[in-house]
Parts: structure tokens; sequence; C-alpha cells
């Protein structure tokens, strides 16, 4: 629902419904707002992102990691890192939050369809994705096979585990590495691209979806393009230090475009087009 000139920098309290504790650093914030007839028309793609707002703690960008199939309330999976990330890791169910959005281009869901999914993520990247493959599953006649490949730290270290839980249990294929092993993990260890090795994926029916750290997402790039993906079905979230969420401020300038509104999400073929640091050699 997009908001209108007048109250387009006013946040929308929101109440927090429900903490799940994703690890010791991400915790995953159901929301509801507390305009029940506006929380009802409440719509947004996956993809998008909320300025997220609490007082002395300054506003931030935070993507949505709920799918928009199941309305009611919006999800924000959070990693401690900053003012206000801290200080959301300190609410308790009943206290409110500021809320405005949603904003940013999202996922070309249209695009995905029919197509074999390949989501590869580190850390807090499988949020935004997670909003895309529970769409997928609630749409799943829609899309082809669904794969996960998602790293961690270290065990302990792993999110989203119910998530990945239920999504084996409905036929996706969840491939999880470690950078470090601890007493009792028996899986793999090392980067994610080595969850690539076997992929049975044909490359000219599939797309790539990629969230995580810039160094994950060099070496990840460089093995799609070994595999035949091309660059037009490569697609991923660009995160900028976003002030205003609409374009205004320009904080978010990548090249002459605008994280905020020409993305996050941009395929790769975009992203070759502008001088992007994350893609250097």
């Amino acid at each position: 629902m997009p908001q209108t000139i007048i109250d387009i920098y006013l946040p929308r309290q929101a109440k927090v419904e429900q903490i799940v504790v994703e690890n010791s650093q991400i915790s995953t914030f159901v929301l509801a707002f507390s305009d029940k007839q506006y929380n009802d028309a409440f719509r947004y793609q996956p993809g998008q992102f909320m300025m997220v707002s609490m007082p002395h703690c300054g506003e931030a960008p935070i993507s949505i990691s709920s799918a928009p199939t199941r309305p009611g309330a919006i999800h924000l999976s959070v990693r401690k890192a900053g003012k206000l990330t801290n200080g959301m890791h300190k609410l308790k169910v009943g206290d409110t939050i500021g809320l405005r959005g949603p904003y940013g281009r999202p996922f070309p869901m249209r695009q995905l369809t029919e197509r074999n999914l390949l989501f590869v993520a580190g850390g807090i990247g499988l949020a935004p994705l997670r909003s895309v493959i529970n769409t997928c599953l609630d749409q799943r006649d829609q899309f082809g096979t669904i794969t996960v490949l998602y790293g961690s730290r270290t065990p302990s270290d792993i999110a989203f585990q119910n998530d990945l839980g239920l999504w084996q249990k409905q036929g996706v294929d969840c491939r999880l590495t470690v950078d470090a092993a601890e007493p009792g993990w028996n899986g793999t260890v090392g980067l994610v691209t080595s969850l690539m090795d076997d992929l049975t994926t044909e490359p000219s029916q599939s797309t790539a979806l990629i969230c995580g750290p810039p160094l994950m997402f060099r070496a990840v790039l460089g093995r799609l393009s070994g595999l035949g993906f091309s660059d037009e079905h490569i697609l991923t979230t660009m995160e900028r230090h976003m002030k205003c969420g609409v374009g205004i401020c320009r904080h978010c300038h990548m090249d002459g475009k605008l994280a905020c509104v020409d993305g996050p999400v941009f395929s790769l073929a975009e992203l070759r087009s502008l001088k992007i640091m994350e893609l250097a050699e």
C-alpha cells in the first residue's frame, strides 16, 4: 500500500506480536500495525524493505522476511549491527516500533514462474530470500524445483532452522555448510560454493537468487558463470546506506542508480553496467 506525499515520512505504529530467536545475533520480529484497518489492507512484495524507527535509536532499512501470501503480519529478521538493531533486540512482545513503507523494487516473481530456482545465501542474507521461498511454496504449482544453499560461520550460527526443516519437508533441496565445525556437526565444512559441486540444475531453465556478504557474492558469481547461468537470470539484493527510502536524499547512490528505488533487487546484467565495488575482481 503506497503512502501519500503527505505522510511519506510518517512512521505508523506497529506492535510486536512474537519474537523468534534465530541465533545469538539474529531474531525475527512478527509485527502488526496498531491500526487494524491499515494492517488488514497492508500489502508488499518479496524483496521490498521497511524503514524502521525507534525513539532515541534512529531509523534504518530492514528487509521484509515474510511472504505476502500470508497477510496479517509482517516479519523483520534483524541481526545486531548498530544502535537501532541492538535496540530492537531489547524489545518485548507488546512493545511498539515505527514502520514506514514498503519501499524498493521487488524480485520479479512473474519472471520466476515455471523456472527452477537456486537460492544461495550466507548468514542474515537468507532473510529477504525467505520471503521469496515461502511465496513460491504457497504457489507451488507455478515454479520448478527449489534448491537452497546456505552458509554460516558455525553450526550454532545457522539461522532460520525452523524454516529450513519445514522447507525440506515440502520438497526443497536444502544444503548447509559452515566455516568451522562444532562437536556433533557431521555436515559440510567450507565455503557455500562447495555446495554447488554436484548441482544438477539446468542453467538455461533456472534462475539464481543470491544474498550474502561481498566475498561470498563474488565467489558465487564466479561459480554460477562457470555453470552457465546467464547474467539476466542471476538476481541479488544490494545493501546501501538508505536514509529516506524514497530516492530523495540520494545516500544510496550506485553509479547513477539509487538502491532504494531502482533496487534493492538487481539482475547481474544490470549490475555489470554499473561500477559496483562488489563485482570487482
